[in-house]
């Protein structure tokens, strides 16, 4: 059953944000939406001037505006003005944020639980979950259908594991913590060495006989990989965040609140420092080491280390105003060539 439509005035949205009302307060909101698909009734963000200049066609009826970006006030709307439009929309969509999605309370009679595992209280297990010999769930923690934790792991309390996640033997994961479907945590690194036999080249599987630890509030989106290590922990530190198909390598080290946006790899034994963005498809070489509050663009290629509190880009990752005067002058080369041939 689709749940009812939640309305708040536009004076609410604007405490509730922490934003200054320009307008009539009493407006009725019943739902929020980008730009491009706003309609009557519904708040928007203005967040460039791209926007601001559209601001008077847009059927929304309220919006969220950064403080200082002109825009032309149109009849009958109202604005919210914000320091930080992106934040303030995110508190917005909490306001309208249809109620989430529970397992059922207990333990559904399919799951399979072995029973040296230890529950903590009010602990929620989904139909056809696994959870393996001396596993330990904290307080509050909530597992999806046909999750899957192998022997020894240990979850914090109030985690969140989405249909799918597999965490295998012997990892540690934090309190707080949210996986997402089909992720998996804990998978063999990916090691080989070649060896020649009597009956000629094979490749000898490297044993990855260490762990994965995971810090408190991290999120992991679905379907990523994060590697045990080759001996001793991968280490992904507090409150970082992974995005959907992330690859993390055996033995990587990731600092506290790392941001690292889809598709992008990470090679083993990488270390990354804390406060660390990188953006989508980047390819990150083992052993590489990027230090504090880096930023690399995506689609960048790291080779080699990188020093903190820098922005990086293209391939090889080097100082982004050393990749744009390189573009620019690529762009110039046709006519430099023609240049050269008419003399």
């Amino acid at each position: 059953m689709t749940p009812s439509p939640t309305t708040h005035t536009a004076a609410h949205i604007a405490q509730h944000v922490g934003g200054e009302l320009v307008g009539q307060p009493d407006t009725p909101i019943t739902g929020i939406s980008d730009f491009n698909q706003a309609q009557p009734g519904q708040l928007t963000l203005i967040g460039t001037k791209k926007f601001a200049k559209r601001w008077h066609d847009c059927p929304a009826s309220i919006a969220l505006i950064k403080r200082g970006l002109d825009c032309p006030q149109a009849h009958g709307k109202t604005l919210i003005l914000v320091d930080n439009p992106d934040l303030a929309f995110s508190k917005a969509l909490s306001l309208f944020a249809p109620p989430p999605i529970h397992a059922e309370p207990g333990i559904h009679p399919t799951a399979i639980i072995h029973s040296s595992a230890t529950l903590g209280q009010n602990v929620r297990v989904g139909a056809h979950a696994l959870i393996g010999p001396n596993v330990t769930l904290g307080d509050h923690c909530v597992l999806h259908n046909n999750v899957t934790i192998l022997d020894h792991t240990t979850l914090g309390k109030h985690c969140t594991l989405w249909t799918g996640v597999v965490i295998r033997e012997r990892c540690t994961i934090g309190h707080r913590c949210i996986i997402h479907p089909n992720a998996v945590i804990g998978a063999d690194g990916f090691g080989y060495r070649p060896e020649m036999t009597e009956q000629g080249p094979t490749l000898v599987k490297i044993p990855q006989i260490g762990t994965v630890t995971i810090g408190n509030d991290v999120e992991i989106g679905a379907n990523a990989c994060i590697d045990r290590a080759k001996c001793n922990a991968t280490l992904i530190g507090d409150d970082c965040k992974l995005d959907n198909l992330v690859q993390i390598g055996h033995n990587c080290q990731l600092g506290d609140r790392v941001i690292i946006s889809g598709c992008t790899g990470v090679g083993g034994s990488t270390t990354i420092g804390e406060g660390t963005v990188i953006g989508g498809c980047a390819a990150i070489t083992d052993h590489a080491v990027i230090g504090p509050n880096a930023q690399l663009a995506g689609g960048s290629q790291v080779a080699g280390d990188l020093t903190g509190n820098a922005i990086y880009a293209g391939l090889p990752a080097r100082p982004i105003r050393e990749t744009i005067r390189e573009i620019s002058a690529l762009k110039r080369l046709p006519k430099l060539l023609k240049k050269l041939r008419d003399q």
